[in-house]
């Protein structure tokens, strides 16, 4: 299993984004969690398999309808703290 941080900037909160993210991560097997930032930004903290978190990845970049996904920067992070599901924070 491994790990990856997202931050994906954009118009990306209010749009239904963190909602759409999780109902993806649940749907591919991933656990971590995803929260809006105070820039406007969305951080997703997500861990499985390497394929599974390149299908979020690609997805993230697009997001939901309503979103305007201007960018998505990828890192691999030890997540010492991942729930055994996939949720949203809130700050």
């Amino acid at each position: 299993m491994i790990c990856k941080r997202f931050l994906v900037t954009g118009r990306v909160q209010g749009v239904y984004f963190r909602q759409s993210t999780l109902d993806v991560a649940r749907e591919l097997g991933l656990t971590g969690w995803c929260r809006n930032l105070a820039d406007g930004s969305v951080e997703v903290c997500a861990c499985g398999d390497e394929r599974a978190l390149n299908q979020l990845g690609a997805w993230l970049h697009k997001g939901p309808p309503a979103a305007n996904v201007k960018g998505v920067e990828c890192a691999l992070v030890e997540m010492m703290d991942a729930p055994g599901d996939f949720s949203i924070r809130h700050a």
